[in-house]
């Protein structure tokens, strides 16, 4: 077996016509993210990021926009599909590390059902997921709250083949 780490970014702008999703996890009263599915960052990051690990291209690869298949789809959804192809590939996911770059709204509160979700979506433990939160300390669009950024590392282990 062979060790493999990929990384994942995402950004999208605020909307406030759509309902925040992070992790899987509704923030009632805060504005949602602008994309084509329910553009949770948070989670595409990691898609992104576990695709990267095994040279698989990005989640606009396998799952692009323009698709019709995709839209409004559950980002938990299509982070199920990459588990798919990783054990198609023989290979398991170790640990997942992510954060999220917001000034709004705090985590903290809900951290752990975002955790327990990616965790059931990957099939691992919740001890092999973090999730960890900053603000870009008013500096920038995301620091104007203007949009949601979130960043992810994935460890896999793979057959050397």
């Amino acid at each position: 077996m062979a060790t493999r780490v990929g990384i994942g970014y995402d950004i999208h702008p605020r909307a406030a016509d759509r309902t925040l999703v992070l992790g899987g996890v509704e923030f009632p009263g805060e504005a949602g993210l602008e994309g084509h599915s329910d553009a949770d960052v948070l989670v595409h990051a990691i898609g992104d990021a576990l695709l990267g690990s095994l040279a698989l291209g990005d989640l606009g690869r396998h799952f692009p926009p323009g698709d019709p298949r995709w839209k409004g789809a559950s980002s938990l959804d299509l982070l199920r599909l990459i588990r798919a192809m990783l054990d198609g590939m023989g290979a398991q996911v170790v640990h997942v590390d992510a954060t999220v770059i917001a000034e709004a709204p705090k985590l903290a509160p809900l951290r752990d059902a975002m955790c327990a979700n990616i965790a059931r979506a990957l099939r691992v433990g919740i001890s092999q997921v973090s999730i960890k939160a900053t603000t870009n300390e008013g500096l920038g669009a995301v620091g104007r709250g203007e949009g949601i950024a979130a960043m992810a590392v994935a460890t896999v282990e793979a057959s050397s083949s």
